[in-house]
């Protein structure tokens, strides 16, 4: 299996002390993070992108940007670039801009995004955003494989023999689906090939697997080769300590104070995805996507998800309210002492030699 870390760059204040550090920190911590990741040996690092409520990603191409030049092997990517919202043609030149300054390093995760609020601000009616998203995905797959691309939509203007600049690093980059609570992701991606990336954060795993089965059928239906099919899985939060029950404790006001501020701020929307599921941590950890524990009990969580999911990316975030250094360390041990564990019994071909469609730049084994 191989292992991602997450920041969708939250920024709120801490849900006991009422704490917050200053937004340029933050930022600073992302980069550092980041760096952090590669050294320990994750595959990959990814940045969110939102565009209102307690986050400061609404620029993940500058972020990326900096993370390109911090680093210089592991996999950058976004978690997710909100396509709905955004013109192809200049999504296709930031993009490529930072695959050019990563050495092609880079892979994007798509979506429509988990926000309604950021449609008005864009001058956009959600209710077409998927048709945004569909039609945004498929223009930008041609101007990141073609030159001279002419195109008549619906939505975008029409294009007539343009190429973007400058082109991405050594042929087009992967475009990964993110999926949360649509079929709509999963069946655009198995129409095309592409891979997913199930949101697995605040529902039970049921919901996620249904996605999940329906796009390995679909992928077959469109004729695609399973084996371009891969799977990955975010999280429900990561904390790590020496006893499971220190980590219930240690983690628990983080946890439910989020969870209850989430429940106050979405109190009249009933629909799947927009709160967590899970209103406590004992709930959280027995039955919903938190890696909550021992570094023995995360990974065999990790283990049991895995037989659902079959899932070949496994995505961990981190809570910044918890104090920098406590957030090193759990990276560390996750690192150190969960992957290896995972790692003994899951393998994959994704970013392997095997793997055709992989970063060309990207150079773990």
């Amino acid at each position: 299996m191989r292992f991602q870390v997450l920041d969708i760059v939250p920024h709120a204040p801490h849900p006991v002390t009422g704490e917050i550090i200053s937004v340029h920190e933050r930022l600073e911590r992302v980069v550092e993070n980041a760096v952090l990741a590669e050294r320990l040996g994750f595959d990959s690092y990814a940045v969110g992108e939102r565009h209102a409520g307690d986050f400061v990603s609404s620029a993940p191409t500058v972020l990326l940007g900096a993370l390109a030049q911090a680093t210089d092997r592991i996999l950058l990517s976004t978690g997710v670039t909100v396509l709905s919202l955004l013109d192809p043609v200049r999504v296709a030149e930031d993009y490529a801009t930072v695959d050019q300054l990563a050495g092609g390093r880079l892979e994007i995760v798509i979506g429509k995004g988990n926000e309604d609020k950021h449609f008005p601000l864009f001058g956009l009616d959600i209710a077409h955003q998927y048709d945004y998203l569909t039609e945004n995905y498929e223009l930008l797959r041609r101007l990141l494989r073609e030159e001279g691309v002419s195109w008549q939509g619906v939505h975008h203007a029409d294009l007539h023999d343009v190429t973007t600049y400058p082109r991405p690093f050594d042929g087009p980059f992967r475009l990964w689906h993110g999926s949360a609570t649509s079929t709509v992701a999963v069946d655009l991606a198995a129409k095309w090939g592409d891979p997913i990336f199930t949101a697995n954060a605040l529902q039970p795993r049921e919901n996620y697997l249904v996605l999940i089965d329906r796009y390995r059928e679909q992928l077959a239906a469109n004729g695609h080769d399973p084996a371009v099919g891969y799977v990955g899985s975010g999280s429900g939060g990561l904390f790590l300590a020496d006893t499971d029950e220190e980590a219930v404790e240690q983690y628990r006001p983080i946890y439910e104070g989020f969870a209850a501020r989430m429940k106050a701020l979405h109190a009249s929307d009933t629909r799947p995805g927009k709160v967590t599921s899970f209103a406590t941590i004992e709930d959280a950890v027995a039955h919903g996507p938190a890696l909550v524990g021992t570094p023995e009990r995360v990974a065999a969580k990790i283990l049991e998800y895995h037989k659902s999911y079959r899932h070949d990316v496994q995505s961990v975030s981190i809570n910044p309210v918890l104090p920098y250094a406590r957030q090193q360390e759990v990276l560390t041990r996750f690192a150190e002492e969960v992957v290896p564990l995972v790692r003994r019994e899951v393998s994959t071909t994704l970013w392997g030699p095997q793997d055709l469609g992989r970063a060309k730049g990207f150079t773990a084994s």
